[in-house]
């Protein structure tokens, strides 16, 4: 399956198709000298795979994490791209997870002012979510995603078959990025959630149509795409008191003060189907603390994302301070 993705300095297409790792000479242009970026979780077959069919081709590959995604990962794939004599003509594919695909396009963004870019997510969480878009970012000093740029890919390839490896917790935690597309746009996926009528491959299709819906009518987050937003300006608070859980993780409690109580009645159950947590473990304080610094804050006031009813959503502003008594009343509750 092809779902172009249009945007405002072209497009590009994301492929959709079990086994399409196998034929990604196919769909990207790898004539030229590759780059290929991936970390140590993810088997090495799938980068040795995509470095066959390049014309020339290097492997770099970082330690697994959220810890790597800082600068001196971001330095050593750039002294590679140095010692590798790449030029504005050639690329970098990543091959892995959200923090290889955020590093890989950070770098691919920056150097030379910017190189061509390919993404291979092989986790449920980045072939949901993280893969689509162009935002590529690295943390700092703490703070989740604070440097970082706009750089759309040229090409995207899903393959669900690169899934099997994955042990049961990642799935859940990639799980956690679709059932918040679900709750701000697709009533019928959230449904398919709380019967259980569902497979990944569906999942995965209806997801990404919604990402690129939002990407496609906002491509630098100037108004709708803050939707994408919902449960992580929470969710990102948590992740960074909470090193022990997983982003999608903390995206699945991040979206409970984010719902009316109806919806929130029905997303615990789900929550609890797909084994992620609804219950915090850290200081509501120090959420609230970590929050004062998000990106999202002018002045007393912050933007959040709202669900009253799944499938529909509100973007709004809050006084801060209201929003911590809203966030301190669910979990603390």
């Amino acid at each position: 399956m092809i779902i172009p993705v249009k945007t405002e300095n072209g497009g590009y297409n994301i492929y959709l198709e079990r086994g399409a790792i196998t034929r990604a000479k196919e769909y990207f242009n790898l004539d030229r000298n590759v780059l290929i970026v991936t970390d140590d979780g993810v088997p090495r077959e799938y980068a040795e795979t995509v470095a066959s069919q390049a014309k020339e081709s290097m492997i770099l590959v970082f330690p697994q994490g959220e810890a790597s995604k800082n600068f001196d990962t971001y330095k050593s794939i750039l002294e590679a791209l140095v010692k590798g004599d790449f030029t504005r003509t050639d690329c970098v594919v990543a091959v892995g997870g959200g923090v290889v695909g955020d590093m890989a396009g950070f770098a691919a963004a920056t150097f030379m002012r910017g190189i061509d870019f390919y993404n291979i997510p092989t986790t449920v969480l980045s072939q949901v979510d993280s893969s689509v878009g162009g935002k590529t970012a690295i943390d700092f000093d703490g703070y989740k995603n604070i440097v970082g740029a706009f750089h759309q890919p040229k090409g995207v390839i899903i393959d669900p078959d690169t899934l099997k490896t994955l042990p049961q917790r990642q799935i859940s935690n990639g799980l956690a990025e679709s059932v918040k597309m679900a709750l701000t746009h697709d009533s019928v996926l959230f449904e398919m959630f709380e019967s259980d009528d569902f497979d990944i491959d569906t999942v995965i299709e209806r997801s990404i149509k919604i990402k690129r819906s939002v990407v496609e009518a906002d491509e630098k987050e100037s108004g709708l795409r803050k939707v994408l937003n919902f449960g992580h300006t929470v969710g990102h608070a948590i992740e960074s008191n909470t090193p022990s859980l997983y982003h999608g993780e903390c995206v699945a409690l991040g979206m409970l003060p984010m719902c009316s109580e109806s919806v929130r009645d029905r997303l615990i159950p789900v929550l609890k189907k797909l084994n992620l947590p609804y219950e915090i473990e850290c200081d509501t304080q120090k959420i609230i603390e970590t929050m004062s610094h998000d990106k999202k804050i002018a002045g007393d006031m912050i933007s959040v994302v709202r669900v009253e009813n799944a499938g529909t959503f509100d973007i709004t502003k809050l006084v801060f301070a209201s929003f911590a008594d809203e966030i301190k009343a669910v979990y603390e509750k």
